[in-house]
């Protein structure tokens, strides 16, 4: 016996659809012969004899009045065994007159077998994409390669030595109920998954899923542009689609051991700092963002306390934030004195007046390069930037 089971809800499916064919009653009995769809739901649970000699002797048997008065459980009619790969995973029986019904019989279990051919391949492909799944959601979080988890993807025919780059994608679904919510994840991964770009996905949460995408491009070279062109374009067609509206955090492209899940981190990190700074957008990608995202893990050490200490004071004294956003703008301007007065509209003399009075408040020398970065890097752990 084959180790395919025939499932309850399967069995009523085939009976449903060859009771379309011919007009009898249709029975389908597992690998032990019990009766698991009918049209007479009174039969279901049943053991059926005529099946467990269908089943024994591999081979059709037909029960005429005769014989049925002699079994428990059985009605004149014709067994036949239902085959997957050669193996016999079922039964399916036709009640009525085996003469009339044998003509009819080869074409039923045809028809039932396709059926369940059908149903195996699709349990494949879910099985395949669940696995495949799991070994995304492994692969973004362990820094290094176990056998393992090369044996699991060599099973699935995944080549971990392609190099990849991860996209985490959130969406809005906090409106919906979790079936809707799932129901738009699997839409928008297949939109993922289409037409084939290589791309490995996994939904992370209701809310949440990972793309592992192809890196490099065709001279084999990582080009952080023509993703932020594919980002752009994949909001474009969800935008068409009417889907929920999403963000995207492309993270940094790594190599070497564990550089999956450094780049996982990455793109989660980069989502959290940009929607923090920029929540008006809906796509951010590492290279822009780099320093906050790297100063993003010092956040609660006392190393981020340390740098942060100058700023503090400065926000201590600074009622109104105006000095606060001049420093902003200075350091924007790559502290050009010009270009940050121009763009904050003020006179050079009142910017001079305003960073001698940030100097004061923070008792650092702006002159200074290591002073000037001790401030941009507080700027940039700063909970308001």
């Amino acid at each position: 016996m084959a180790s395919y089971h025939l499932e309850a809800r399967l069995a009523q499916e085939i009976v449903a659809r060859t009771m379309q064919i011919i007009d009898s009653n249709v029975n389908v009995m597992d690998a032990r012969g019990r009766i698991i769809g009918s049209g007479d739901r009174e039969r279901i649970g049943e053991m059926h004899e005529g099946a467990l000699l269908a089943l024994s002797q591999a081979r059709v048997v037909d029960i005429d009045e005769a014989v049925a008065k002699h079994l428990h459980g059985v009605r004149p009619g014709i067994n036949l065994p239902m085959r997957i790969d050669g193996n016999i995973v079922g039964v399916i029986g036709l009640t009525g007159e085996p003469e009339a019904l044998r003509q009819y019989g080869e074409l039923v279990c045809m028809t039932a077998e396709m059926m369940l051919e059908q149903a195996r391949l699709l349990n494949m492909l879910a099985q395949d994409s669940r696995l495949r799944e799991e070994l995304v959601l492994n692969l973004i979080r362990s820094d290094t390669l176990s056998p393992a988890l090369v044996e699991w993807a060599q099973r699935l025919r995944i080549d971990l030595n392609q190099p990849r780059v991860v996209a985490v994608v959130e969406v809005d679904s906090g409106q919906l109920g979790v079936e809707s919510a799932m129901s738009e994840l699997q839409q928008l991964q297949t939109l993922l998954l289409t037409p084939d770009r290589d791309n490995l996905i996994a939904i992370v949460s209701l809310t949440e899923m990972v793309v592992l995408k192809p890196a490099l491009n065709a001279q084999g070279r990582f080009d952080a542009e023509d993703h932020r062109k594919r980002v752009d374009l994949l909001q474009s067609r969800m935008k068409e689609s009417g889907h929920l509206r999403m963000r995207i955090a492309l993270g940094n492209y790594f190599t070497g051991p564990g550089s999956i899940a450094r780049s996982y981190r990455t793109a989660r990190t980069t989502m959290d700092v940009g929607k923090q700074r920029m929540p008006e957008q809906r796509s951010y990608f590492y290279q822009d963002l780099v320093l906050p995202v790297l100063l993003d893990s010092l956040r609660g050490g006392w190393q981020a306390n340390e740098l942060s200490r100058p700023l503090l004071k400065l926000k201590a004294m600074d009622n109104n934030g105006l000095l606060r956003r001049t420093l902003v703008a200075w350091f924007s301007h790559n502290v050009q004195p010009s270009a940050t007065a121009k763009a904050l509209y003020i006179h050079r003399n009142t910017l001079e007046y305003r960073l001698n009075r940030i100097s004061e408040l923070t008792g650092l020398n702006l002159s200074n390069f290591d002073d000037r970065l001790l401030l941009y890097v507080a700027l940039q752990l700063d909970e308001e930037a």
